[in-house]
């Protein structure tokens, strides 16, 4: 069952003297502009569909660099199957998503419209045909302009009630553990003899670079792969510290190397870094750490939406517990829309507590040393292998 339409009224006011506009931006009877839209035949010729939408997760939001939601999973389904790439276009409000699509800047309203408010029908008849999705007894759907009928008509062909189903289904796989694939190792390899882990070593030199303690990137990595060197999510992320490949990219790294586990630490310790560096307005360190941590796993934008909405409600926006109860409301709507939230939805519950068992193991690896022990537990290193030449790129 889809969500009932959150209308936007108050983003109405700037409407024409003496035309009633409705809460999605135009009137029942204002038609599209003549010849802006692309029919289906061209955008099947210019390969690309574009999709415009609310930030929700109904509908489409960001997740570790992918895109997720119901209606964007339906959407890609609709791209495959007419052959061509899906772009999302994320819009602030339904009035934009009515102003993009008449402008010819999207092709499709992915988000349930009820038919009352575009006056038009499934058979045209008004400047919009209501199409593919439904759902609910407003018979809320996909809308179209009345510009795109083979459109319009290759949508309700595809489109059948199962595939709803299939999708959540999907959706709820993909966030699931069984998502990555990892072998499970031990979160302590030889506790009597101080051994976290076959990679303490890589952990201790590459973390002085950006003045943390080992043992934390140690407890990061568990949390990321436990210390499997080939784990893969599926959404891309890479090995160890489960790097995606377009931040290995920007690092310099290659997408072969990121399963090598000196090169995955090596780009994940400067990667941390940088993010370090992005949260210098945070002056205590351990406080800064946490905000780190949790950008790493949630990004960055996000984070810095929920240090906007905790100090425009009177809180310290640089304490991670005050901050970290607005992670989780970003999962609301009355929080993910509120006009100093720049990127949307998010799913806040995965990242607060990714922190909090990042933290939480940290503590439990803090009376280990560094024995010389480890020499006898620790992977072989290739000593024929050069060294990569990195670049060092900014961060999104």
């Amino acid at each position: 069952m889809l969500p009932a339409i959150c209308l936007m009224l108050s983003s109405c006011g700037n409407a024409e003297a003496g035309r009633e506009a409705t809460p999605w931006g135009a009137d029942a009877g204002e038609s599209a502009q003549e010849g802006a839209a692309f029919d289906l035949d061209k955008i099947q010729g210019n390969g690309e569909l574009i999709m415009l939408t609310l930030s929700g997760p109904e509908y489409c939001y960001d997740y570790r660099g992918k895109h997720l939601g119901t209606h964007f999973l339906l959407c890609q389904r609709f791209a495959d199957k007419i052959g061509v790439a899906l772009r999302v276009e994320v819009c602030r409000d339904t009035v934009e998503m009515f102003r993009r699509l008449d402008a010819g800047e999207g092709d499709v309203i992915a988000f349930p419209v009820p038919p009352s408010f575009v006056g038009g029908s499934i058979s045209g008849g008004g400047a919009y045909i209501l199409c593919g999705p439904s759902a609910g007894r407003q018979s809320a759907r996909w809308v179209v302009t009345s510009s795109q009928p083979q459109l319009a008509k290759a949508l309700d062909a595809w489109f059948r009630p199962a595939l709803l189903g299939e999708v959540e289904r999907e959706e709820r796989l993909l966030l699931g553990s069984r998502s990555v694939r990892r072998h499970v190792y031990s979160p302590m390899k030889d506790r009597r003899r101080g051994v976290i882990s076959s990679y303490d070593a890589l952990f201790v030199e590459h973390s002085r670079k950006i003045r943390w303690d080992w043992r934390l990137l140690a407890a990061q990595c568990y949390q990321e792969s436990t210390f499997d060197p080939e784990a893969k999510s599926w959404a891309g992320a890479c090995g160890l510290m489960q790097i995606m490949p377009s931040t290995a990219s920007r690092l310099g790294l290659s997408y072969a190397d990121l399963f090598v586990p000196e090169d995955n630490i090596e780009a994940a310790t400067r990667f941390l870094g940088q993010l370090e560096g992005r949260f210098s307005d945070i002056a205590d360190r351990r406080e800064r750490l946490s905000f780190v941590l949790a950008s790493y796993n949630g990004g960055y934008h996000h984070i810095r939406d929920a240090m906007r909405l905790a100090s425009k409600h009177g809180r310290d926006g640089k304490s991670w517990r005050e901050v970290s109860q607005y992670v989780l409301l970003l999962s609301d709507p009355r929080y993910y829309r509120d006009p100093v939230v720049e990127y949307g939805y998010m799913r806040g519950s995965e990242t607060v507590d990714y922190v909090s068992k990042v933290m939480q193991r940290w503590r439990q690896y803090e009376g280990v040393g560094r024995p010389a022990a480890w020499a006898g537990f620790l992977e072989p290193r290739k000593a024929t292998r050069k060294k990569p030449k990195y670049k060092l790129a900014p961060p999104e």
